[in-house]
Parts: C-alpha cells; sequence; structure tokens
C-alpha cells in the first residue's frame, strides 16, 4: 500500500482551534479523519479530539492488518464516538455537551469507503473531475435538493450554517456511509472542514489538487481559503492523500507500508485525556513531527529487511 499525504490546519480570525485531524495506517489499511468541533457549543475542540482518538483506538483494535467489515466498523466508530464525547461531558460536569461534525475514510485493497456527520467534507478526486462528494447534513443543502434554494446561495443563504446533524447532540447521529470506491493509482482523496470549501469553489479546489501534489494543493489551498476569509475566517483544515496503490514507487514523498510489520500501527493522532477548553494541542509542528517520525520508521524497517 503506497500514498503520499499531507494536512495542515490554520486558525483563521478564531481565538481557538477547534478543527481536529489526523490518520492512521497499518500495513494493509489507512483511516483518514477530520473532525470540526462546531463553534456554537462549548467545547467544540473536545468533541473532536474525543473522536480522533476513539476512532483512532478501535482502528488500532481491528485493522489486523485489515478491517474486516469496513462500512460497519465505522458506523460503529463514529457511534462510539458520539458516546464518548456524552460520558465526557457528564463525567466532567460540563454545562452542556460538545459537538462536533465529522468525516473518516477507510482505505483498503484499493477501496476507500467513508462516512460523515455534519458538513466535514470528502472528495474524491481523479484526473480533473469529482467522482463523489459527501452531501452536508444541512438545512441549506435540504433546501437545494429540493429546488428551493441554489447553488450559487452557498455562501450568502442565512440558512447556511444551520445543521441537523452532529456527534455529542442529544439526539444520536444518522451517520451516512458511502459505497465502496474503487481507487485508481493517481486519484486523490481530500477531508476538509467548511472553512476551506465555504471559501474556495469547487473548480478551484479540483484544479489544485489535479495540477499539484497534495504537498502542494493542501497549504496553498489552506492559504487561500484563511487569506480570503480575513479578519473572520474560520478555522481551516484539509488532510489529503494520493493513492499509489500497490506497486513498487521510488517517488519522494511516497509512504510505503509494505514493510510495516502486520500488527504494527502508525498515526499522527495522539492519545490521552483532551485538553480544557480553550486550550490546542494540535499544531503544525507537532504534526511535521509526526509525519518525520513515522517516515523515519518506515525507512529504518526498510533497511533492516533488506
Amino acid at each position: 500500500m503506497q500514498f503520499s499525504v499531507y494536512q495542515q490546519t490554520h486558525i483563521g480570525g478564531r481565538k481557538v482551534n477547534q478543527d481536529r485531524m489526523g490518520y492512521s495506517f497499518t500495513r494493509d489499511a489507512l483511516l483518514l479523519v477530520l473532525a470540526d468541533g462546531m463553534g456554537g457549543h462549548l467545547g467544540g475542540e473536545i468533541a473532536a479530539t474525543i473522536t480522533l482518538q476513539t476512532l483512532s483506538m478501535m482502528f488500532r483494535m481491528q485493522a489486523r492488518p485489515y478491517v474486516k467489515k469496513p462500512e460497519r466498523f465505522l458506523e460503529e466508530a463514529l457511534m462510539q464516538a458520539h458516546w464518548d464525547i456524552l460520558s465526557y461531558a457528564e463525567t466532567h460536569k460540563l454545562p452542556e455537551t460538545p459537538r462536533t461534525t465529522v468525516v473518516a475514510c477507510l482505505v483498503q485493497h484499493n477501496c476507500a469507503v467513508w462516512a460523515h456527520c455534519g458538513d466535514s467534507r470528502l472528495y474524491w478526486v481523479r484526473r480533473n473531475q469529482v467522482l463523489a462528494r459527501t452531501r452536508d447534513h444541512s438545512h441549506l443543502e435540504y433546501l437545494i435538493e429540493r429546488g428551493r434554494a441554489t447553488e450559487a446561495q452557498r455562501n450568502t443563504h442565512p440558512d447556511r450554517n444551520k445543521l441537523y446533524n452532529c456527534l455529542g447532540a442529544g439526539q444520536s447521529p444518522r451517520i451516512e456511509i458511502s459505497n465502496q470506491a474503487s481507487l485508481e493509482t493517481g486519484d486523490t482523496l481530500l477531508l476538509c472542514s467548511d472553512g476551506l470549501w465555504s471559501m474556495l469553489p469547487e473548480t478551484e479546489i479540483v484544479h489544485r489538487l489535479s495540477t499539484s501534489t497534495v504537498v502542494q494543493a493542501v497549504p496553498d489551498m489552506v492559504a487561500m481559503a484563511a487569506a480570503i476569509g480575513g479578519a473572520r475566517a474560520d478555522n481551516t483544515t484539509a488532510l489529503a492523500i494520493t493513492w499509489q496503490g500497490a506497486g513498487a514507487s521510488n517517488a519522494p514523498g511516497v509512504i510505503s507500508t509494505q514493510m510495516l510489520p502486520e500488527n504494527e500501527v502508525s498515526s499522527t493522532i495522539t492519545t490521552g485525556e483532551p485538553l480544557p477548553s480553550g486550550a490546542d494541542a494540535f499544531d503544525e509542528d507537532e504534526i511535521e513531527k509526526a509525519i518525520a517520525e513515522i517516515r523515519q520508521a518506515i525507512e529504518k524497517s526498510s533497511q533492516l529487511l533488506k
């Protein structure tokens, strides 16, 4: 299994970055997760952090070295994250339960399956074309699907920020799961928060992903969205991979998992107790450090097995 990957976040004009992102992989499976803590509720960053930790923990338990039932895994993992958020709020006697949107994708055996709640998105891009993207669980998306609003109103409609689905709410989330997508070499999967897609037209997103590597496209898109948003910019976060399949590749920046031991899991998702509301433990330096450590571990394993 080989892929190139890049992730980046920008706090925008907010006091706290409530977005969280990360990925975990074994020899035969890759999990991508992005959560956007809801700013209208106390401790959105706590809900987002718990979501990533729960999904990463369940991946570690079930990916041996791949997940046997990916659709069921995603549904159960997101539901468990929902209950873990509620449990955290009760244990710490929070005045209200933190909430978050989420999008997660599991890639294995050249196929991808994804699940989402809310308006964090996934785009599947191949050769300048969007083959699929998640549909926001928002009132505006509901109106657009029924012809009562237009695509042109996405950034101006008064109901654009009204979501009807998330993790951590009083009612159980509705987890939407995709069909299995058969990946080809060169396909790109982008997970992003609304801070990115609400600022950039889909044509711009597709153009960037189709003409640049993810190492170039992701920081460019995040910087562009933050610049457009200006002083009022939302947290802006993106995580993307370009799939290279199972063939041998010596291309720079490509991660190869074929030399990993069967039961080993590498991850950029930190474990442990979520920080109190207002703290931001997810900075760029830590992300880059984690990526570098994973690559060094892979290179060391490769050298030992030569």
